[in-house]
């Protein structure tokens, strides 16, 4: 609004109502340079800060409501603050060179005329010795096997009968029929492109460097061959997965060159951890690609599936009949991107958030070892009081904080999902938040930055089969390969159970 001194009114209330108006349009100006300086700096942390999380904050913007504390928020900072006077930092130690790895023991010894005493000329006797171990690494080892099947014929029905009597014993079953591809180099391809992030076509120029001549077009076809292969034991590692009483959720996405919709998406379903444990909860990992984000996708995979579903606020998880868990990571993730905007070495309405959810996590820290009864006894104790706390505070300053700052978007995304976010609380099976999911997922997305799109939907089926299939042996802490190679050898033969393969029966050579 333009203001020309000669065209203010002479009428007090008019002037009054213009002023009013202009002060209105000054602080709706103020929210927006606001948020969008916030915005500035959280996108900065995240293009050249560090990925932690731990209360990082730069640059400066306005000392807004969202930076004022109020003396209830000094008693609740008092109360959770976190003493980090007895955290001892661990010193480096390299470990020791695995056991069981071949060795050769090479002896430098003194020569004859340096074994004499340079005082008195008196012979050295030996008083012991040192050791000092390196590692040495050998190229891969590439050989072709080839197979002879001697031809038997009968003479004396040869000469009566036009009949063809040769015999020949039977090719052994491969992955591969009639190609050149044996379980152990498909297994090398698999983990080199899912576990490792290697494209094809590096790995064909890898085997060129060997003389080989391997298209990425026939490794392509190979890999698709393996996830027909693998289809029954991710079948089997599904209905598993649907028997656990909690399931994570996740998802991703894909870009697929001929698919008809611009964007596609990897789903991610996984349960129990991502490392072995004692517990009786398996460790699976499972990948479902689709065209789209709807939520058909994961009502149709779930299949009436009614445990805890713990996932992140996207709304497509509650068409689901599992019961919601929320994931108290993003409602903190919410607050940090508060404190980052909050300006650096400040402390804010933000820290108190923080503080308290630090609480929380501190709690799960200290009950990592016990069992679910004790987690569910715990939480109900000490952990109800501090979220209890937090939505109070929640409550008093909604109506303080603008609803498009950071901090404003914090607290309205802990209002929307609060009643997930607890539901924690209900069971000791459930984790605080859905960053077993996020762990789960992230193999894939590192290895999207290096293969960046698949070609077809097809592609993207198989890379879904054998990303389940990487992932879960590797949560069960198999090795990849080995694993992979056993499967393919077993699969080719169509055995009638597939118990044994399953990654806590497998018994590898």
């Amino acid at each position: 609004m333009k203001i020309d001194a000669n065209s203010l009114p002479d009428d007090p209330e008019q002037l009054k109502r213009m002023l009013l108006e202009l002060q209105k349009i000054v602080i709706k100006k103020d929210e927006i340079i606001h948020s969008l300086l916030e915005r500035f700096e959280v996108a900065k942390r995240k293009q050249y800060g560090k990925s932690s999380e731990q209360l990082p904050g730069s640059g400066e913007t306005f000392n807004e409501a969202e930076e004022i504390i109020d003396e209830a928020d000094k008693v609740l900072l008092a109360e959770s603050e976190i003493n980090k006077s007895n955290v001892v930092k661990s010193k480096p130690k390299r470990n020791p060179l695995p056991k069981n790895l071949p060795r050769k023991v090479v002896t430098i010894d003194l020569s004859c005329e340096d074994k004499i005493c340079d005082c008195c000329q008196s012979k050295l006797h030996q008083i012991g010795e040192t050791r000092s171990e390196k590692l040495e690494f050998v190229p891969a080892h590439i050989k072709v096997i080839e197979t002879i099947r001697p031809k038997y014929a009968c003479k004396q029905c040869e000469e009566v009968s036009t009949k063809n009597h040769i015999k020949l014993a039977t090719m052994p079953t491969s992955p591969i029929p009639k190609g050149i591809a044996t379980s152990s180099l498909l297994s090398q391809i698999i983990s080199a492109k899912y576990q490792y992030g290697l494209p094809l076509y590096r790995q064909e120029k890898m085997f060129n460097d060997y003389g080989i001549e391997l298209s990425r077009k026939t490794m392509s076809d190979w890999i698709m061959r393996c996830g027909e292969l693998f289809a029954p034991l991710y079948e089997k590692l599904k209905k598993t997965l649907l028997s656990q009483a909690v399931i994570h959720a996740d998802e991703t996405p894909l870009k697929v060159i001929k698919e008809d919709k611009k964007t596609s998406y990897m789903w991610v379903y996984c349960c129990g951890t991502d490392r072995p444990t004692i517990n009786m909860i398996p460790n699976i990992v499972l990948f479902d690609y689709h065209n789209s984000r709807a939520a058909s996708c994961v009502v149709n995979y779930l299949d009436g599936y009614q445990g805890y579903l713990q996932v992140d606020g996207y709304s497509a998880y509650g068409k689901t009949t599992a019961k919601i868990a929320g994931c108290m990571a993003h409602a903190r993730r919410k607050f940090v991107d508060a404190k980052t905007a909050q300006g650096k070495n400040k402390t804010g309405k933000a820290d108190v958030a923080l503080n308290l959810i630090g609480k929380l996590y501190g709690i799960e820290a200290s009950l990592k070892d016990k069992n679910v009864d004790e987690k569910y006894q715990v939480r109900q104790e000490k952990s109800k009081a501090i979220i209890d706390k937090l939505h109070v505070w929640v409550i008093n300053n909604k109506d303080k904080i603008p609803p498009k700052s950071k901090l404003g978007e914090a607290l309205t995304y802990w209002l929307n999902q609060e009643h997930k976010l607890v539901t924690y609380l209900e069971d000791g099976r459930i984790n605080i938040d859905n960053n077993r999911a996020e762990r789960a997922v992230k193999p894939f997305v590192i290895g999207r930055k290096n293969w960046l799109f698949s070609n077809t939907a097809k592609g993207a089926k198989a890379s879904a089969m054998l990303y389940s299939i990487v992932e879960t042996a590797k949560a069960n802490n198999l090795l990849v390969d080995s694993y992979l190679n056993t499967c393919l050898d077993e699969l080719a033969k169509k055995p009638e159970s597939i118990e044994h393969l399953l990654p806590w029966n497998i018994k590898l050579g």
